[in-house]
């Protein structure tokens, strides 16, 4: 098993979010959530960046595991949620979506990223922590 520790997944979270913006630099706002994804994936791909497309996210519910078909859209290196998104404007429900993610992925870090911005840097993209991350070194 490898060591995570909070420098590391800043590296990380640095990388993932220097490959979305070249998505956003070369297809910039206005297109699927589908699309950003198919593109995102293949950024990652050239940048040797590892990760799990629509991973499944379980739930345990009173000790028994229940396919609720939720899926994260990628799961980075198996420690960073990273969710998509094409709307006009971040709503509550999205950043308890990725907050919820990381959680049952007991993932210490995540990133929301909304293709729909003009600034992906400044607008489109927002990381979040829990309590794992407070317990890296």
């Amino acid at each position: 098993m490898k060591t995570v520790t909070k420098d590391s997944l800043y590296h990380l979270t640095y990388r993932v979010v220097g490959a979305a913006i070249e998505v956003h630099k070369i297809l910039g706002p206005g297109l699927l959530e589908s699309v950003y994804h198919k593109c995102l994936k293949q950024e990652f791909f050239l940048r040797g960046i590892p990760y799990s497309s629509n991973q499944y996210v379980g739930v345990d519910y009173k000790g028994i595991e229940l396919d609720t078909e939720l899926r994260c859209d990628l799961f980075v290196d198996s420690i960073l949620a990273v969710e998509l998104k094409a709307v006009d404007t971040v709503i509550p429900v999205h950043e308890a979506q990725i907050l919820t993610y990381m959680k049952l992925l007991k993932a210490p870090k995540g990133i929301l990223i909304n293709f729909n911005s003009y600034n992906l840097f400044k607008d489109g993209q927002k990381t979040y922590v829990n309590e794992l991350f407070e317990q890296l070194t």
